[in-house]
This record gives structure tokens, C-alpha cells and sequence, in this order.
């Protein structure tokens, strides 16, 4: 037991993208995708960090893309989406041995918690995985926001941004072969650079509470661990960049 790896991250909070969820496919869940993606958190709650997850809904609806005579009606449909897919990586944590609790922002008490932090605290100090649905419970905020809030409020020590690039970089490298990645950026950086790491609403958020995020590839589900393990995976967003040393 003394061999064991200690977390450099004590609390995380991560953000999944419905897509994410979708594997190989355009739509829907995978199965397989997501039993690889949980395996990796079961073994970093393991370690021991407490672990909060926010499931974003794009594998099912797209807000932007879809067309809703109201905006406020389309991002609910999404929310409703966001808890499909809490509920669909709940059981597959759950059939690897985890415990854990959903929590949603729209109450819907038949399939989960309504979300109070104090209770979505206490589940993380007893070890339990807490997946949040629904986004912030309002219209008009991502996922994204939902992920950067919570954090604040359960005073995360980092938010983990799971994408499908292996970091941030001063352009898409899908489109320009000369695009640079960041190993290390501040937060003002992202935001002046307009590098669109989260919305403007989320990155505020992250800014002001000071709260670092590590934006890596998913395609590798165990990046999770390494991250959380502080191995240097993706590109860190913090305050300040650490002093160059000789």
C-alpha cells in the first residue's frame, strides 16, 4: 500500500463532453468507450482523490445546431439530455465497483439527488463519485459554465477538460500544420488570445476563483489518471506561469 501513487489533486472536478460518450459514432452512447473512460476514473478515485463529473448532452441534442422557436426551451431539452448520459456513466461506474451518487440541477427525485452541495460534498468525503446533470439548471449557460461553478462551489483543486485534441493551441492544428501548443498558458492568456478553451462565462468563473485546468485528449482515457497524478499531460491554464529555472 505504501507504493501507491498519491494524487497531486485531492478534489477534481470533470468535465465529459456528450460527444465524447458517442465513441466512434455521431450520436447516441458507446458502451465500450465509456466502460474505458470510467475504468480510468474508478482507478483515480482509487488513488484517492474525490472525484465530481459533469456530463455535458451534445451526443443527443445540440442546442446551437437544433432548431426551437426558444432558446430557453432548446437548452432545457439539452439539460434533459446532460441526465441521460449522468445516468448511462453512473451504471457503468457502477458495474466496475465505484459508488456513486447523480446529482441534477432540475429536480427529477424518481431518477436522482436534487443537487445540494452539502450533501454532494459529503458523498466526495466518503468517496463516492458525484455526477452532476442538467448543466446549471438555466438557460443560456454551457456545460462548460456548469463545470467551471461547481468547481468553485466544491472548491475544487482543478477542473479536468477532456476534449479531443491533446491540448490548447494558438490555432486549430486540424486546420493549420504550424499551430503551436501550449504546455503552459494563464488564464488572462486564454482570454485575451480568444483561445475559446471554455466560454467567456466559464473562464470568468475559473479566473476568478483561481482555479487551474487541464485540457487534454480523451482518446487515451487514461490521461484522467496521469493528470490527476500531476504527470504533465495536455496544456495547464493557471494564474501565473511558474518561473522558468535553470
Amino acid at each position: 500500500m505504501g507504493d501507491l501513487e498519491k494524487p497531486k489533486y485531492g478534489r477534481v472536478l470533470l468535465k465529459l463532453s456528450g460527444e465524447a460518450l458517442a465513441g466512434d459514432k455521431d450520436m447516441g452512447l458507446d458502451f465500450p468507450t465509456i466502460e474505458n473512460i470510467c475504468r480510468s476514473i474508478k482507478k483515480t478515485a482509487d488513488a484517492g482523490a474525490q472525484i465530481g463529473i459533469v456530463v455535458g448532452g451534445g451526443n443527443f441534442w445540440r442546442g446551437r445546431d437544433e432548431k426551437t422557436s426558444d432558446r430557453a426551451r432548446g437548452d432545457h431539452i439539452g439539460m434533459l439530455a446532460t441526465t441521460m448520459n449522468a445516468l448511462a456513466v453512473a451504471d457503468v461506474l457502477e458495474g466496475l465497483g465505484a459508488t456513486v451518487r447523480v446529482q441534477t440541477a432540475i429536480t427529477m427525485q424518481q431518477v436522482a439527488e436534487p443537487f445540494i452541495l452539502g450533501k454532494a460534498l459529503r458523498h466526495m468525503e466518503k468517496g463516492r463519485i458525484v455526477i452532476f446533470g442538467c448543466g446549471t439548471g438555466n438557460p443560456f449557460f454551457s456545460t462548460d459554465s456548469a463545470a467551471a461553478l461547481r468547481a468553485a462551489e466544491l472548491k475544487a483543486d482543478v477542473i479536468l477538460k477532456a476534449t479531443m485534441v491533446d491540448g490548447i493551441y494558438d490555432k486549430d492544428p486540424k486546420k493549420f500544420s504550424d499551430a503551436v501548443k501550449y504546455d503552459v498558458i494563464t488564464h488572462h492568456d486564454v482570454l485575451v488570445k480568444r483561445l475559446q478553451v471554455m466560454d467567456g462565462a466559464a473562464a470568468s468563473i475559473s479566473t476568478d476563483n483561481n482555479i487551474p485546468i487541464i485540457v487534454f485528449d480523451l482518446s487515451r482515457p487514461d490521461n484522467i489518471y496521469d493528470a490527476v497524478m500531476g504527470k504533465p499531460i495536455g496544456t495547464l491554464v493557471t494564474r501565473h506561469k511558474p518561473k522558468d529555472t535553470d
